[in-house]
């Protein structure tokens, strides 16, 4: 008989221009595979430091230019933000500032753990972002950083490890901070999504 405990389910969205590269990142934490695919929603379940996580994936890829309608509703239901640009793009770079300013609008100051990953850091000659760019950008965003490559599957658990980790421990921050306080009956409420499951 396992002596996990039941498993904390988070919600994490996967934000970003068009082709850094969200796909890619989303399928090869779930499927350990370097082969984007049309859809949009999957869970994963995994152990961490001794605990069972489910968790529900939301890739808005394909979905950038409908951005102001789908991902205010993405965003208010995430509990995590995985927030990608290319290293080979300073473009992608400068667009997630826009991104993050709607993440925490949405969110309307409720705690917001964000990761702001540089995808694509197998394609070193190409680079036009550095790594210290990233980090810079990062600290000022006040999110995490993390530089990945997906093709070569390098830092991908570790992103999503890292989201869950932030996540824990802002809800441990904040329920220090608010035993006193009394929550609303509809507070943890959550939008159930239809998701493709990954054991």
């Amino acid at each position: 008989m396992s002596s996990l405990l039941p498993a904390a389910k988070y919600s994490i969205v996967i934000l970003g221009g068009g082709g850094v590269g969200k796909s890619a990142i989303t399928l090869n934490f779930v499927r350990n595979q370097y082969d984007p695919t049309i859809e949009d929603c999957y869970c994963k379940t995994f152990i961490m430091d001794g605990m069972e996580y489910s968790l529900d994936i939301t890739d808005t890829a394909g979905q950038e230019e409908y951005r102001g309608l789908f991902d205010d509703k993405f965003m208010r239901q995430g509990d995590g933000f995985v927030c990608v640009y290319s290293i080979s793009s300073q473009d992608s770079l400068e667009e997630l500032a826009t991104i993050i300013h709607q993440i925490r609008r949405a969110k309307e100051g409720t705690s917001c753990p964000i990761i702001v990953v540089g995808n694509k850091c197998d394609l070193e000659q190409e680079r036009e972002v550095s790594t210290v760019q990233g980090e810079t950008f990062a600290q000022q965003s006040k999110t995490l950083f993390l530089e990945t490559s997906a093709k070569t599957r390098v830092n991908i658990d570790e992103t999503f490890e890292q989201i869950v980790r932030e996540i824990r421990r802002q809800e441990a921050v904040a329920a220090a901070t608010s035993k006193s306080t009394p929550q609303s009956p509809n507070s943890q409420s959550k939008t159930k999504s239809s998701c493709c499951c990954i054991a």
